[in-house]
């Protein structure tokens, strides 16, 4: 993915989040710095702790230490409260999950608009509401049939519309949980594209990953589990993907992986190399 060299601006830092599960350790004091227009990739195997470490940061879950600082629309570094999805919200973070949460029965307009407006509003802008939706497809290139039924869209389809949703409510830092799980390998790279025009204008992209050739091709800089420095990746620039292989993939030990019943918290056993648990400042 081509674009602008990215800036040295700060607009998200998150210093020493620890997460458990009752005695299994998921995050151990990570460190993670992310930068205005840059596409950040979080590369590992299932039960790293990407997605545990970014729920954290959109106050699914409620970290058992740390701290995570935030910039505001001017720039200036904030604390973000901790354990609230609104309060995220707020600070321009948005978050879209592996599996979406539309209201199939609506259209796609009513999908991205519903919850972004005040409960005491009498009626809905409807008319300035799609002039802002359809400046946003313009200018991301992420297009939606706004007045079809989500029930009746393409998974690609409601994929965008989950995104357009995010981005109708001002983020400026986007966390997408494994986004092409559900897509082509084409639907992937064009959303990687347009991923590609929304940094341009500013946005912050973080991207949850096991799929090293899109990590390679696509992000700005990618974070391994079993790596404790940012890796960069330029466009261009060799990828060296045979090389990274080994220290991917045969790592885990056989140990690993433990049943869990039904309803339970997650107690995937993690050693020091599988958990997402680099100190790092990046």
């Amino acid at each position: 993915m081509t674009g602008p060299p990215v800036s040295m601006q700060k607009v998200l830092s998150l210093n020493g989040l620890t997460k458990r599960f009752g005695t299994v350790l998921a995050n151990d004091a990570v460190d993670l710095d992310l930068h205005k227009g840059e596409v950040l990739a979080l590369l590992g195997e299932n039960g790293a702790g990407k997605t545990t470490l970014m729920n954290m940061l959109f106050g699914h879950y409620m970290p058992d230490d740390g701290t995570v600082d935030v910039a505001d629309s001017s720039g200036q570094m904030a604390p973000l409260p901790l354990g609230h999805p609104q309060a995220a919200l707020a600070a321009g973070i948005g978050m879209v999950h592996q599996h979406f949460t539309l209201a199939e029965n609506l259209n796609a307009l009513d999908n991205i608009v519903l919850g972004a407006e005040p409960l005491t509003r009498f009626r809905r802008d409807r008319k300035g509401a799609r002039a802002k939706i359809e400046q946003i497809m313009k200018s991301s290139g992420l297009v939606a049939p706004l007045d079809v039924r989500v029930g009746q869209l393409s998974v690609g389809e409601r994929q965008r519309v989950e995104i357009l949703k995010a981005l109708y409510r001002d983020a400026r830092i986007l966390v997408l949980d494994e986004p092409t799980a559900v897509l082509t390998p084409q639907e992937a790279d064009a959303l990687f594209e347009n991923i590609g025009a929304m940094t341009a204008t500013g946005l912050s992209v973080i991207f949850i990953s096991h799929k090293l050739r899109e990590v390679l091709a696509f992000s700005t800089r990618w974070r391994s589990p079993t790596d404790s420095r940012p890796t960069l990746v330029s466009s261009g620039a060799t990828r060296p993907e045979r090389s990274m292989m080994p220290s991917i993939l045969l790592r885990a030990p056989a140990r690993s992986r433990r049943r869990r019943s039904s309803g339970s918290a997650p107690s995937t056993i993690l050693s020091s190399a599988d958990r997402f648990s680099a100190r790092v400042k990046c």
